[in-house]
């Protein structure tokens, strides 16, 4: 439902390879909006080719935003993120122009569209350590018990995420899964169209992942790497296609091995970004196994026209 007091933006999001960024740019040059970028990656400078950056040729004169923003070897939060997103869509909003958020890092959108979130209320320390103290599949249980809607969301080694959704609870009452669906409802600082870019047909994206990592690699991605400078603790140098070429830089694996690591891998985050994505029922999903690129421009442009025709 559209609150005729909020700011409107658009996101264009959905796993890797399904064509997010054609899209956003597509709607960005249909109705005189700028992109803001919504990816973990995008953001430090000289990542350009594994983290499938568009060139500013692709951009054809869409500016984007919150690309290039900091050095490989700073580490940057999600919380950092939003305060510069947030900003973002405050200057865009003051020109009259509509922000279009595009990437897969659902982490980053849902901490920029989410109102209130736990992180602003007093955190119980006691009651913190005492779950720390416990081993993760015995936290994961007893998520499992209260709340399993969340539980089914959270991998049962990710130790923080199962103790944050546990503190909600035993600080609040209220579960995580229904702490979420309020900060949607009902605190969302923005009002927001999510088109959903996904592919029912797995052997379509896999094909489609493969080709990518394929294409990374004939324009350079271990001369990237090469030339890239990252700390020892860099959050970058964990991204996917640049930890799997800097073992076989360091003679550790094969090149062919290194190929076959980085498309395993982004298989892997895909289905990890869907199950991430799947459980914002606000998301209006396309699927490019059904809808060719004229469909799903066209249904984007309806659903983006309607949003913004709402009167204000």
């Amino acid at each position: 439902m559209c609150d005729i007091n909020k700011r409107k933006v658009i996101a264009v999001v959905g796993p890797t390879g399904v064509g997010k960024s054609a899209l956003a740019i597509e709607i960005a040059k249909r109705f005189g909006a700028e992109v803001i970028s919504c990816d973990s990656m995008q953001i430090y400078r000289g990542m350009d080719i594994g983290t499938a950056k568009v060139t500013p040729a692709q951009m054809q004169g869409v500016p984007h935003h919150l690309i290039d923003i900091v050095d490989p070897d700073v580490s940057f939060s999600c919380v950092e993120y939003a305060a510069f997103a947030k900003k973002t869509v405050e200057q865009l909003s003051e020109k009259g122009v509509l922000p279009v958020f595009c990437g897969g890092t659902g982490q980053y959108l849902d901490a920029v569209l989410k109102g209130t979130r736990f992180s602003d209320a007093d955190i119980d320390l006691s009651l913190r350590e005492a779950l720390l103290a416990k081993e993760p599949i015995q936290l994961w249980n007893e998520l499992d018990l209260i709340d399993p809607e969340a539980a089914r969301k959270i991998h049962p080694n990710n130790k923080k995420r199962v103790v944050r959704a546990l503190e909600i609870y035993q600080t609040t009452g209220v579960l995580k899964s229904e702490w979420d669906r309020r900060s949607i409802d009902e605190n969302a600082p923005y009002d927001a169209l999510i088109l959903g870019l996904c592919c029912s047909d797995r052997d379509l994206l896999r094909q489609r992942i493969d080709q990518r990592v394929d294409e990374m690699l004939e324009a350079g991605l271990v001369d990237e790497v090469k030339r890239l400078s990252f700390s020892a603790h860099a959050t970058a140098k964990a991204a996917i296609g640049y930890k799997e070429i800097i073992s076989y830089l360091k003679n550790e694996i094969t090149l062919e091995e290194a190929v076959q690591k980085i498309k395993t891998a982004s298989r892997q985050y895909a289905k990890r970004q869907m199950t991430w994505f799947k459980a914002n029922p606000a998301i209006h999903w396309l699927d490019i196994s059904v809808m060719d690129a004229a469909q799903r421009q066209q249904a984007a442009f309806l659903a983006v026209e309607h949003h913004i025709s709402v009167a204000q």
